[in-house]
């Protein structure tokens, strides 16, 4: 007879850990099952830091959305005692039109978040690591920052144990069943019974998510950690920033976080390469350091140092960049998460918050129409 559980949680990243979370402090016994070890660095919560921002180029129907995970990263930083965020402000640079600087305005307009606009030479002035082309401006907002992922995941972690939560690592799902009075999950060591199914299978949604009817095609990133030429104290307090050029193509960046001697990170952004979540080649190429550095030295001229780490993740793209959060339309009692495209980390605690709400409900208050997955079917 399989062990029997309110809900089953697959995957136990960012989105995962916060659903597991939510639901155990809700009362529901909860079952959680990882194939790797808790805050791994094999999927896409991981590398030390992801920003978080408002004003949100993307689309500006996200801010409500992050204007509730605001909210609840402070109350999971007083919950778990942790520094799970920090806000530095954020700087976002380049033409006019383009859609970093653009994008961000039309959003912070239209839900008046504070903000300023600026010019190249105020940029420099303010921040003088800084070096943007003439004809660029920047959007500054105060209330931009950044989370640790591997933090993040451990405090949702153990708040959820410490409210009942079972948590099973090294534990591979091979097979979910659905029977229309409930769900069972197979892994390697055993089977599973639940009312209701969330499922967050990050890199491994093509997998696991077979039927969905969504494609999701997987994207191999590159992190840096560069030594800055004249040590790391020079950018202790600059704002994160994602800086577009006039060929469209953006990176991004945070100020030093890791002490003296790790670095200040950056990365291009969505400049990945296919691959598959179990044979991605981890593996960091001097020709990949170099067109990094080559790109971040043209904005912050003192990143001309070594590489002092790298690190590779993963993202999870749909066609629309859009994410997918949504009751399973062949599955009721089945619960989705996915897709989040190398955008979704700043919504983990609401992500976990409506994925808490849609499997015990079958509803959530929160604007989730955008990421229904009927709209990926026929693209």
């Amino acid at each position: 007879m399989p062990d029997t559980y309110d809900v089953i949680v697959i995957g136990l990243g960012g989105m995962g850990s916060a659903a597991a979370c939510r639901l155990a402090r809700g009362g529901h016994r909860v079952l959680g099952l990882e194939k790797f070890t808790p805050a791994h660095n094999k999927g896409s919560s991981h590398g030390g830091s992801r920003i978080i921002r408002q004003s949100y180029f993307e689309d500006p129907a996200y801010v409500p959305l992050l204007l509730r995970a605001y909210e609840l990263w402070e109350q999971l930083a007083r919950d778990s005692g942790d520094e799970v965020y920090r806000l530095t402000g954020g700087l976002y640079i380049g033409p006019p039109g383009c859609e970093t600087v653009a994008g961000s305005r039309r959003a912070a307009e239209e839900w008046s978040l504070p903000h300023e606009i600026l010019s190249a030479g105020e940029i420099r002035s303010r921040f003088p690591n800084f070096t943007p082309s003439a004809e660029h401006i920047g959007l500054y907002e105060e209330q931009a920052g950044f989370a640790r992922p591997e933090l993040t995941v451990g405090a949702h972690l153990d708040l959820a144990a410490a409210a009942g939560a079972t948590l099973r690592f090294g534990e591979q799902v091979e097979d979910w069943h659905d029977s229309g009075a409930g769900v069972t999950v197979t892994t390697g060591s055993g089977s599973y019974s639940a009312g209701q199914l969330v499922i967050c299978p990050g890199a491994w949604a093509p997998a696991l998510l077979a039927d969905l009817g969504v494609a999701i095609e997987i994207e191999r990133q590159v992190m840096y950690w560069l030594d800055p030429v004249n040590g790391s104290k020079n950018f202790d307090h600059d704002p994160i920033y994602i800086a577009e050029n006039d060929a469209g193509a953006q990176i991004y960046g945070f100020p030093a976080i890791d002490g003296p001697d790790g670095g200040v990170k950056t990365a291009f952004f969505r400049k990945g390469t296919a691959c598959g979540p179990d044979t991605i080649d981890r593996t960091v190429y001097p020709d990949e350091i170099t067109e990094m550095r080559t790109r971040v030295t043209e904005l912050l001229p003192a990143l001309a140092g070594r590489a002092i780490h790298t690190a590779t993740c993963m993202y999870s793209n749909t066609a629309d960049q859009h994410f997918v959060i949504a009751r399973h339309p062949a599955h009721t009692a089945v619960t989705v998460a996915c897709g989040f495209s190398g955008h979704g980390f700043k919504f983990v605690p609401v992500v976990g918050e409506i994925l808490a709400e849609l499997a015990m409900t079958g509803t959530t208050g929160h604007p989730i129409d955008l990421f229904a997955p009927q709209r990926l079917v026929s693209l």
